[in-house]
């Protein structure tokens, strides 16, 4: 049958029937809060590329994690600005470093109502800013291996609830699992950024997180944007060794990457929002160009279609009164 008998507006007449049989549905629950602490501040500093973004001190994080909540957003991950770097990653998991400190106060004000996810990288406190250790110009993998347990292990005995290790070292999930395992920690999750692309749209969080290179880039660990297949095997690779959640990084760009893990893999997927894609949307608003809260939440909407469970998001502390 067709037109004139099948008539699809039908279904679409009022605002309570199209929600009535939308098949995505997209919850404050399933974000997650990206927050950047710096150690050494007395009060919030606006981060230039990410308009409406700061970095917080450790005196106001309990209060970012409490506005998460009412927001109805249940998470929060957490990357570290410290005061010293250098080319051994020592503030990354030391007992009161930035982060460490920072888990502490959440779990201390929000208790078990907030998951507490902690990125586990070293960009941001190496004097080099690469994400891993660094001899002759050349980014080592095995040696940063066990620099990642040490820091994994670190934010655990501080209370965080998920770890989510994102330098792309091979083999760096199967040696956190087995650090954290080793320490009494076997109940810690792992959340991993398997599929997270060498990509240009990291600018605004290189500003934010002071991580940009200081030379060189970070093709030879991150992935190239061509090969689907290469993303699989990573992915792959990746729960094999442990993870109990897989990410991919960006999100707008590689949204046939989140469909493909939705496809192949029976764990929680995780898409990352990244900062560029925050930033676009902004500066577009900004000028008058779109709708600010239209845009977010088609963009959301078209994370979730393509198959992610969870949203890594900057527009989450908007989510409650932008989502209903």
């Amino acid at each position: 049958m067709s037109f004139p008998t099948v008539r699809m507006r039908r279904l679409r007449r009022t605002a309570a029937m199209r929600e009535m049989l939308n098949q995505i549905h997209l919850n404050p629950s399933n974000l997650i809060y990206p927050i950047f602490v710096e150690e050494g501040i007395k009060k919030h500093v606006p981060i230039t590329s990410m308009p409406g973004y700061t970095r917080v001190p450790l005196s106001q994080v309990a209060a970012e994690g409490k506005a998460a909540l009412a927001q109805g957003v249940k998470s929060v991950l957490l990357f570290g600005i410290p005061a010293k770097k250098d080319e051994e990653g020592i503030s990354a998991y030391a007992t009161d470093g930035v982060v460490q400190k920072a888990i502490r106060e959440l779990k201390k004000a929000c208790g078990d109502e907030l998951v507490v996810i902690s990125d586990v990288c070293l960009c941001e406190y190496m004097s080099h800013g690469h994400c891993g250790i660094v001899k002759d110009g050349e980014i080592q993998n095995d040696s940063t291996l066990e620099l990642l347990g040490r820091i994994a292990v670190s934010y655990a005995e501080a209370g965080v609830d998920i770890v989510a290790p994102s330098a792309m070292m091979d083999g760096q999930i199967a040696t956190i699992r087995e650090a954290l395992d080793e320490a009494g920690y076997d109940q810690t999750p792992i959340m991993a950024y398997a599929a997270k692309y060498a990509s240009g749209f990291y600018g605004p969080f290189r500003e934010a997180a002071e991580s940009t290179p200081k030379f060189g880039n970070r093709r030879s660990y991150q992935m190239s944007q061509g090969s689907p297949q290469e993303a699989l095997r990573e992915m792959e690779l990746d729960i094999a060794e442990g993870a109990d959640m897989i990410m991919v990084k960006p999100a707008l760009a590689y949204l046939d990457i989140i469909a493909l893990a939705k496809a192949n893999f029976n764990v929680p997927i995780v898409a990352y929002n990244v900062s560029g894609e925050y930033s676009m949307v902004k500066a577009a608003a900004a000028n008058g160009w779109i709708d600010e809260k239209t845009i977010t939440r088609e963009i959301l909407i078209g994370m979730k279609r393509a198959g992610a469970d969870l949203i890594i998001t900057y527009h989450a502390k908007d989510a409650k009164s932008w989502l209903t």
